[in-house]
């Protein structure tokens, strides 16, 4: 009797352990619960900081335990019930991986990718995919200092163009310093919005995934995030201040082309996603996932702790 205490108690600490196992320097214990990660509605799915795991919260319940998975990502992002998964490669030089990954986040495809892992989204159907790796350099922060590959790849037809260098951009001479990151697909599964970099400036495009053309609308937009409606996009404006991460999130108005500046005033180095057509969410590094309204009112509020690269299944 006394042994079956014993190893019912060492039992109930283990589980205790593994409930609360999961820190990072200097903040407080996160909870984890024991169960699937899968793209279901109603979840937020990102990264979790301290193992690099995907894991999910309930949407409604952020702040809550967390399930992991056992797929290991620098982005991730969920569309039409699959996912993307840019993870670093395995070779000795630097490298990514583009994993596809279904419902129960199992690979049905994958992608070597030269470059450091940065940025990688689906449209809303899942068809098109596009990820952003660092070549050289490691950070926006300094124009002209860095290298990007952007590469779209069409599931559908399994057209791959692994570097969007060559689209011709109306009114830009092609030229060694141009940088393309950040795309953002609209409904139609072949325009998409993304970021320019060229002489020293940024500009939002409207780019063609079909004849590889572009056209800029506006200077000074980084890393675009298309709304659910498709009528505006939220973006990384750079503003005086913070040198090493001199931007504040806005909203532009496509039709109107009038931008908001959102209330979130923390310089914010990602890629946004919309929870909803009000809603924004964003990684903080040492302060995990936060949203703000989009319409520029209210005060940011956190929805994760310890945790990056969200994405919302819809």
């Amino acid at each position: 009797m006394r042994v079956l205490v014993v190893v019912l108690a060492v039992i109930a600490l283990g589980a205790g352990a593994t409930a609360y196992a999961l820190r990072s320097p200097g903040s407080a214990a996160v909870a984890v619960e024991q169960g699937p990660v899968e793209l279901t509605a109603g979840r937020l799915l990102f990264v979790d900081d301290a193992s690099g795991k995907v894991a999910s919260v309930p949407l409604g319940s952020p702040g809550g335990p967390r399930r992991l998975s056992s797929l290991s990502c620098k982005r991730f992002y969920t569309a039409a019930r699959q996912g993307l998964c840019l993870a670093e490669g395995s070779g000795p030089l630097p490298g990514s991986v583009a994993l596809f990954v279904d419902q129960g986040l199992s690979e049905r495809r994958r992608v070597e990718v030269a470059g450091v892992p940065n940025r990688a989204q689906l449209s809303a159907d899942g068809r098109m995919a596009s990820w952003t790796t660092f070549v050289t350099g490691d950070s926006y922060a300094q124009a002209g200092t860095f290298s990007t590959r952007t590469a779209i790849f069409d599931q559908q037809t399994e057209v791959y163009s692994s570097n969007v260098e060559g689209t011709r951009v109306e009114g830009v001479k092609m030229a060694n310093d141009l940088n393309f990151w950040g795309v953002t697909f609209t409904a139609d599964d072949r325009t998409y919005y993304a970021t320019l970099s060229a002489g020293g400036k940024t500009f939002l495009i409207r780019g063609d995934a079909s004849d590889e053309s572009a056209k800029p609308l506006r200077e000074n937009v980084e890393c675009p995030s298309l709304s659910p409606d498709g009528t505006r996009v939220a973006f990384k404006k750079r503003v005086p201040g913070d040198g090493a991460r001199p931007w504040r999130e806005h909203v532009l108005d496509l039709t109107t082309m009038v931008e908001t500046p959102l209330a979130e005033t923390r310089g914010i180095d990602d890629q946004v996603v919309w929870l909803d057509d009000d809603t924004i969410a964003y990684g903080l590094p040492g302060e995990g996932i936060w949203a703000v309204r989009a319409n520029g009112e209210g005060a940011p509020r956190q929805l994760v702790p310890n945790a990056s690269s969200p994405s919302v299944v819809r």
